[in-house]
């Protein structure tokens, strides 16, 4: 048994044709020989990600999802841009090679990345990396060091100043994902009027050193070295990264931490290894990130509120699409009960923060 990420037969109604993207790559990546395979990795529930594989070489494709998307989302050449430049002071950015503006390729823009071979964490931690806890902890640490690392970048010297407007940056996503969670509501959805309240209230100053910030920091998202399970080589998934707070990036992995002590209806929506023995509790991430950075952070209850609120935002947009039609991936059928978990841990969290 491999325990390197593997990609899997394309679902039905994502295809990518091999024939039409074959050429595209060899007239702009020097050197390729052969006829390529064309796979597609099964996590993620947003951009679309294949594994074009040819003798010699393998590439890793992203793609938008089929159907509705929110205006803002899905930018690849955003994050063919934020890759390129940010490699040069955060060095687990895979090496991107191309981004096709031309839609009528494959019916969506693309870009075409360095595949990073390693090992992708899920759901739980497999047997044959025998981690214990001393083990599974220091992978732990190692985890909340590189957000640490990401988030004290110079991103002036990467040529990312431009990427994002750290000024109200609180605000902005408050009012932002209100925003957005209005305009993906279906008749099945909570609707989230006590939480956005109190986090209106509850909202405090920008953090005073902006960094990059990737927005979707959690297991699935890293690579780990096949050789030493310990060592991150790669960080996936940038296409949310921006400049802004970076408690609020941190609240948004927390949101993910499901930690081994919450309850069993709660279990059931992690999606990363995080209640391992050994993982640190969500407060331990934040003291641990806390002293690693070199602040103190006495208000955690409203960064961890934020991140559930805005990952409910993420799961309402991609349900409003399932039930609309404009998916057929029945995964997506389950998200509106994340949802609703989603708020019912939110009340609790500002039931207890008030008292």
């Amino acid at each position: 048994m491999t325990l390197t990420d593997q990609s899997t037969q394309v679902r039905p109604g994502e295809e990518l044709d091999a024939a039409v993207i074959d050429p595209y790559l060899k007239a702009h990546i020097p050197g390729l020989q052969g006829t390529p395979s064309v796979s597609q990795f099964p996590g993620g529930a947003s951009n679309l990600t294949y594994l074009v594989a040819y003798p010699e070489q393998a590439f890793v494709l992203r793609r938008p999802p089929f159907g509705h998307k929110a205006k803002s989302a899905h930018d690849m050449g955003r994050e063919f841009r934020i890759l390129n430049q940010l490699n040069g002071g955060f060095p687990y950015c895979p090496k991107a090679y191309v981004h096709c503006t031309d839609e009528s390729l494959i019916g969506g823009e693309f870009y075409v990345m360095e595949r990073v071979e390693g090992i992708i964490l899920r759901s739980d931690i497999p047997a044959e990396l025998d981690l214990d806890a001393r083990r599974s902890e220091t992978l732990c640490k190692s985890f909340i060091e590189r957000l640490v690392e990401l988030h004290q970048v110079d991103y002036q010297a990467c040529g990312l100043a431009d990427l994002g407007k750290p000024e109200g940056y609180v605000q902005r996503q408050i009012e932002g994902w209100a925003s957005r969670y209005e305009k993906a509501l279906t008749p099945d959805a909570p609707r989230w009027e006590q939480v956005i309240t109190w986090l209106r209230e509850k909202m405090p100053a920008d953090h005073p050193r902006p960094g990059i910030i990737h927005n979707d920091y959690r297991f699935d998202n890293v690579i780990l070295d096949s050789a030493n399970p310990m060592r991150i080589i790669g960080v996936l998934d940038w296409e949310m990264a921006t400049i802004g707070d970076p408690l609020m990036d941190l609240g948004n992995s927390l949101a993910y931490w499901i930690e081994a002590s919450d309850p069993a209806p709660v279990q059931l929506m992690r999606r990363q290894p995080s209640n391992a023995p050994g993982m640190l509790t969500r407060q331990q991430f934040v003291d641990y990130y806390a002293e690693r950075a070199g602040i103190g952070i006495d208000n955690f209850d409203f960064y961890y509120c934020y991140g559930l609120f805005r990952l409910a935002g993420i799961v309402q947009q991609i349900y409003y699409r399932f039930f609309h039609g404009q998916t057929q991936d029945k995964r997506f059928a389950q998200f509106i009960h994340m949802n609703k978990l989603l708020e019912h841990m939110s009340l609790q969290l500002i039931g207890k923060s008030s008292l």
